[in-house]
């Protein structure tokens, strides 16, 4: 099968390519019908390259489609199923490949369009599910892009009694505001950590989500939490950065990792139909 494909080959450069695909034995070949962009694609599209990666690289992992032709060994799908990915895949193609433990199938009745989004959307609801948020906490989601967003509303719903929305752009705080959370902080005009303390009496807040991505929301997200508070970690920060972590330490705090696609694929698999 050969099919076109975005190729990242530097910053600020992709090419459109033709690519060869050959299918193994434990692969799916799935027709695309829409791909999402990652934060982690933009990042790596200004030149932000984890270690880990080499250029030129295919860019994509966030979509969903239907099943062509299955591997030698694959038994878990048959062409014509529906299925969502979970893996960096090159989905930004036509067509792509896929090893069975990347792929969920689509919930019965979820329309296309969610379904292709069912990687960010199960993660983001993976973490307002299980970033510990309780009935009458204040939660801080520091962060309010399309995964803050959904992480708030989580929040709110499971009972916190005050969600905080932390962003440098105030469209994103204007939205997380119309959708349920209480008070927008600007971190570009004010300061956060001592709003956060101002509006819990000092105290700090119960749960902070961090989902920016950056050395100065992580050391914030930090310092505006209480003792024995919990730290959520959500964003994926691809270079090393300096944390002042004495806190972690002498307030005890629950550092914790619900980003679901760095859980196991068995855990995902449970997970997934629940979140969505």
């Amino acid at each position: 099968m050969k099919t076109r494909a975005a190729r990242l080959v530097g910053a600020g450069r992709v090419e459109l390519v033709e690519r060869e695909l050959t299918l193994g034995d434990d692969e799916v070949l799935v027709r695309a019908h829409l791909s999402g962009i990652c934060g982690s694609d933009k990042a790596m599209y200004r030149g932000d390259i984890p270690a880990k990666y080499a250029l030129p690289f295919f860019l994509g992992h966030e979509s969903g489609g239907t099943v062509l032709e299955v591997g030698a060994k694959v038994r878990e799908y048959k062409p014509g199923d529906r299925v969502m990915v979970f893996h960096w895949c090159n989905t930004f193609a036509d067509y792509y490949k896929v090893p069975v433990s990347g792929l969920q199938p689509v919930p019965e009745g979820l329309d296309m369009d969610l379904a292709c989004l069912g990687e960010p959307i199960g993660c983001a609801m993976y973490s307002g599910l299980t970033c510990g948020a309780q009935l009458g906490d204040t939660v801080v989601v520091y962060g309010v892009g399309f995964a803050g967003q959904i992480i708030a509303q989580a929040a709110k719903r499971k009972g916190a009694h005050q969600v905080i929305a932390v962003d440098v752009t105030d469209a994103k705080l204007d939205l997380a505001k119309r959708l349920g959370a209480d008070v927008g902080l600007n971190p570009a005009r004010q300061d956060v950590v001592q709003a956060v303390r101002d509006l819990t009496r000092g105290a700090g807040a119960d749960v902070v989500v961090e989902a920016a991505g950056s050395e100065e929301s992580m050391n914030q997200a930090s310092a505006m939490l209480k003792h024995n508070g919990i730290l959520a970690l959500y964003s994926w920060i691809t270079q090393p950065v300096r944390l002042d972590i004495s806190r972690w330490h002498d307030d005890a705090f629950d550092i914790r990792a619900t980003c679901l696609v760095h859980h196991t694929p068995q855990e995902r698999a449970i997970w997934t139909p629940y979140a969505l």
